[in-house]
């Protein structure tokens, strides 16, 4: 698959963000992170589009929903960076993703048969992260 760049207007947020993307046909693609505005876009959702009067995509449906559990966090400063990141690396190496916008909201894509309570690791690790909820 091609990656790609696009631009995305939410309508709802009157907002756009700029995805990287891959792309599967002519107006149909795959999220490859997660989009910080609109938590329906997680890694693995597919997605249709229309380019609209801007030349913005526009999402007309989402064709495929993400096979992972995607939660948000904010971090907080009370802990250093690796701290997170230990959370981070154990997530990836079992084949989950996490990133971090804006300095202190970590999105985590945690894996179906995901061996640990995400939950759990974050409680042993003594990091005291709030959910962020819709």
């Amino acid at each position: 698959m091609e990656e790609v760049k696009i631009e995305v207007y939410h309508k709802e947020e009157k907002v756009t963000t700029t995805l990287y993307v891959e792309q599967l046909s002519e107006n149909k693609f795959r999220m490859i992170d997660n989009d910080f505005c609109n938590s329906k876009l997680t890694l693995g959702t597919e997605f249709e589009t229309k380019i609209n009067e801007e030349k913005k995509h526009e999402i007309t449906k989402i064709t495929k929903e993400s096979e992972f559990i995607t939660r948000r966090f904010g971090l907080t400063p009370n802990h250093k960076e690796s701290d997170y990141r230990m959370l981070g690396e154990e997530l990836t190496k079992r084949g989950g993703f996490w990133q971090v916008d804006l300095g202190s909201i970590a999105t985590v894509n945690i894996p179906k048969n995901f061996e640990f309570d995400i939950d759990q690791v974050i409680k042993e690790l003594d990091l005291k992260l709030v959910e962020i909820t819709d």
